[in-house]
């Protein structure tokens, strides 16, 4: 008897996460790959330690996982990272921007170096691969690009002036690419998390409670989810969900939305 194996979703086409050597982004890569996408990772950190996860991601999954380490502040880096996509794994059918930094300071202290660097990365290096996807797309007549923004793009904050901007930046990308793709089978959507439990925000709380002599109880309720209603972190693969689902035929008209995934943050 013959048992036929099952063939999963996005089997065939090659999806890019940037930021994706840990956390959200990292996160995303690994529920594409569960449905059978073809990975290029992208990101910063310990050779051997991107190495490992580049295999393990082939090997769980059973698909192809490339990498490139592209600094996203460098326009000529990210073309160079998209013709390696394309020379590679065929080119680009799912695109996720998920690469961003910050920085918190006071506007008239804001160091301008870290302003432009932050605009560099979490908006620039999204106009950089959208606009290097788009003319593949266009010829295959599919494409999903996704935005990892944040609640912060759309509302604001105090102390994270370029962060702000950035974010709100994206969603105003975003919206645009929609319109200007809408007849081509092509959807641009943007995410929008509030705290998401990654090692990073597991740093801050201890870090927090260290400096301000609290309990790691306290920091987490009254500091990180002060503003989101559920009072519980998002977790990574609620955000892997979405992006697969954005992904996924039931959600071809969906296009140009800021989808928020903070407990409540921006229903206030």
């Amino acid at each position: 008897m013959t048992i036929m194996k099952t063939k999963r979703p996005l089997e065939g086409r090659t999806a890019l996460v940037t930021g994706s050597t840990s956390g959200i982004g990292l996160g995303i890569a690994e529920a594409f790959a569960a449905q059978g996408a073809r990975i290029v990772l992208n990101g910063f950190g310990d050779k051997m330690q991107i190495e490992d996860t580049r295999q393990k991601l082939e090997q769980s999954h059973d698909v192809a996982v490339l990498y490139h380490g592209a600094d996203l502040s460098k326009a000529a880096a990210v073309g160079e990272m998209m013709a390696y996509a394309k020379a590679e794994a065929g080119g680009v059918d799912i695109l996720v921007n998920n690469a961003g930094i910050q920085h918190v300071a006071p506007v008239d202290e804001f160091p301008p170096e870290k302003w432009d660097a932050i605009l560099a990365i979490n908006l620039s290096s999204a106009f950089h691969t959208i606009r290097a996807a788009l003319p593949d797309m266009k010829a295959r007549k599919y494409g999903r690009i996704i935005n990892v923004a944040s609640a912060h793009g759309l509302v604001g904050s105090p102390f994270k002036s370029a962060y702000v901007a950035a974010k709100h930046g994206v969603l105003g990308l975003t919206k645009v690419v929609a319109l200007e793709v809408a007849e081509s089978n092509i959807t641009c959507n943007a995410i929008c998390p509030g705290y998401v439990y990654t090692p990073l925000v597991e740093k801050q709380i201890v870090d927090q409670a260290k400096a301000h002599g609290v309990s790691r109880e306290r920091v987490i309720s009254d500091v990180l989810l002060k503003a989101q209603p559920n009072k519980r972190f998002a977790q990574v693969a609620e955000i892997g969900a979405l992006a697969v689902f954005l992904a996924s035929d039931a959600a071809q008209s969906i296009t140009g939305a800021a989808l928020p995934v903070d407990g409540g943050w921006t229903a206030h």
